[in-house]
């Protein structure tokens, strides 16, 4: 058997059914894991369920397991409680945030909502998550291009997003021999955005990316695929962003 591989595996994405994380459970589950997603919405969790024990293929039990677990990523006891519950499994990733970009001008709650909604969740996730980790695991952290590439009106997100990069590192030295690294999407398409005000955002990206386009959920979870199945990579950030940091 390929070491490089989901074969047999359990995989644990927090902010599993919609968006990155439902694509990185789907590509997970059509790899031969078993996947466990939590999320805010017991109704979308049901909905992802049944997305992806219909694409997925055969894990450790002989039939494509998903286990959905209704979870605020926000609430440290909750987090603790989660990896307490599921016990053993091999991969992390840790998709799952909410927050408001603002500019320097703006009030605290909004400053505070990139850290209390993205690295906050991740750095915790990653606590206790750690505890219930084989060894040859992996976590996977998102941040985001803001880091290596700001644009006006949004210090407190470019500083989460680099804060999150930093903790990848450091937690790759920390737990090792668990591999922990971090993937960091450009602008990604959703579905609907046709005509509205974030719509345009994406036609503005264009121009800001190498490859003139944004990119699509599925491209980010091949990326978090290949560091959950490529045993020697670690303490890494890959910028999966058209070549938006380039520019």
């Amino acid at each position: 058997m390929s070491h490089y591989t989901l074969e047999n595996k359990r995989v644990v994405v927090i902010g599993g059914s919609s968006g990155i994380g439902l694509a990185t459970a789907i590509q997970a589950a059509e790899a031969g894991a078993d996947v466990i997603i939590a999320g805010r919405s017991a109704s979308r969790l049901e909905e992802a369920r049944e997305q992806i024990t219909k694409v997925g293929g055969k894990g450790a039990s002989g039939e494509t397991l998903v286990d959905v677990h209704v979870l605020d990523n926000q609430d440290e006891q909750q987090l603790e409680a989660f990896f307490a519950r599921i016990g053993m499994f091999d991969h992390l990733f840790t998709p799952g945030a909410a927050y408001t970009r603002g500019p320097l001008t703006s009030d605290r709650e909004t400053a505070e909502s990139c850290f209390k909604g993205k690295f906050w969740p991740q750095y915790f996730a990653a606590k206790y998550a750690a505890l219930h980790l084989s060894a040859c695991g992996s976590i996977t952290l998102m941040s985001g291009g803001f880091s290596q590439r700001p644009l006006d009106g949004g210090a407190s997100y470019a500083a989460c997003n680099g804060a999150i990069e930093s903790l990848g590192k450091a937690l790759a030295v920390e737990l090792a021999p668990v591999r922990v690294n971090v993937v960091s999407p450009g602008t990604i398409w959703r579905e609907g955005q046709e005509g509205t005000p974030r719509g345009d955002h994406f036609k503005d990206y264009e121009k800001l990316s190498l490859l003139k386009r944004v990119g699509y959920n599925e491209e980010i979870a091949h990326t978090v695929t290949y560091l959950m199945t490529n045993t020697f990579t670690t303490g890494s950030t890959l910028y999966v962003d058209g070549g938006y940091t380039l520019i």
